[in-house]
Parts: structure tokens; C-alpha cells; sequence
């Protein structure tokens, strides 16, 4: 008798990546490697990846942090909620990071693992969602 794996609570929605110049990594990223470059605010660059969504962010530091998983949820808040009850401390609530010109509007909150590296919930909300 073959049993089906659970299906997965999480995907993974985004990979946060540390850069020293974000314009250079959007070059190099967009040309070099020939990702989808899907739009640019300040010192963050993101990309498509197959679906995943590769986020650069510029950081000054000598050493660069590690990168952070981003889940993709349906609904932040009842993911939020659900973690929350099994004892997962979050970094902060869930909270809006950026609104699209269509509408769209993007939500995060982070917390993390039993190591203390940073995880993250995300969730798009609105037109296209």
C-alpha cells in the first residue's frame, strides 16, 4: 500500500540575499545570469527565479549575513495565528512592506528558528493575489 507525503504546509517564496552594491548585483544578476529582473526600490533589487523570488539587499558590513527563507503563505495572519500557538516567537507582527501600482500589496513577518536564524512569513494581498 503506497501512502502520499503530507502535503507541505510552506513553500518557499523568497531567498534574501546581502550584496555590497546593489547596482552592480542587478547587473550581474539580470545580465550575467539572465534572471527576471522584477523591480528595484532603493538598495533592494528582486528577481525571479523559477518562482522563487531572489531579493538583494545592499549591506555595508565586512561580513555579510546569511540568507533568509521566506515561506509563501495563503494568509499571513491565520499562518501568523497557527505559528504562534505552537510556540514560535515572532520578530515582529505581520505588517505591509510594499504596495504595487496595481494594488498589490506585500506582507512579511519574521521570527525565527531554533538556532536564531531569521525565517519569514510572506504573503501578496489584493488584485492579483
Amino acid at each position: 500500500m503506497q501512502t502520499s507525503a503530507p502535503e507541505a504546509a510552506f513553500t518557499v517564496g523568497q531567498i534574501a540575499r546581502a550584496v555590497r552594491d546593489i547596482h552592480q548585483a542587478e547587473l550581474w544578476y539580470r545580465d550575467v545570469l539572465q534572471l527576471q529582473h522584477l523591480f528595484t526600490v532603493g538598495t533592494f533589487a528582486f528577481f525571479d527565479c523559477g518562482g522563487v523570488r531572489l531579493y538583494l539587499f545592499q549591506e555595508e558590513n565586512e561580513s555579510l549575513p546569511e540568507s533568509i527563507i521566506y515561506f509563501a503563505v495563503p494568509n499571513i495572519r491565520e499562518a501568523f495565528d497557527r505559528l504562534r500557538g505552537r510556540g514560535v516567537e515572532f520578530v515582529n507582527a505581520p505588517h505591509l512592506v510594499h504596495r504595487h501600482g496595481n494594488g498589490t500589496e506585500e506582507w512579511m513577518a519574521f521570527f525565527r528558528d531554533l538556532e536564531g536564524r531569521t525565517l519569514a512569513l510572506m504573503s501578496k494581498v489584493g488584485p492579483t493575489s
